[in-house]
């Protein structure tokens, strides 16, 4: 059971200001949460098995494949500032 109190704590670690009656709506709101979890307790799920996502995934990765490497000039072809090959940047101290 949630009491104002608990409330009262939840909001100040979310660093929430609340009215004395907000703090009772919220304690009804949550305690009507946590009352649907005692229901979901009560359904029967002997021998289903636990389902850890509600679509049937595969890996949606792409195979690796070996292609050719940019060169050099393909790489720094289109940076702003280049010196001796290489991208130059602005130093920073």
């Amino acid at each position: 059971m949630i009491t104002t109190k608990d409330v009262e704590h939840i909001g100040w670690l979310a660093r929430l200001k609340m009215e004395e009656e907000q703090l009772e709506g919220y304690a009804g709101q949550l305690n009507s949460v946590l009352d649907y979890f005692g229901q979901l307790d009560e359904v029967d799920t002997e021998g289903v098995e636990p389902t850890y996502h509600v679509l049937e995934m595969n890996n949606v990765f792409r195979d690796d494949e070996v292609t050719d490497c940019l060169t050099q000039d393909e790489a720094i072809g289109n940076a702003p500032r280049t010196q001796d090959g290489y991208f130059k940047a602005p130093r920073i101290i």
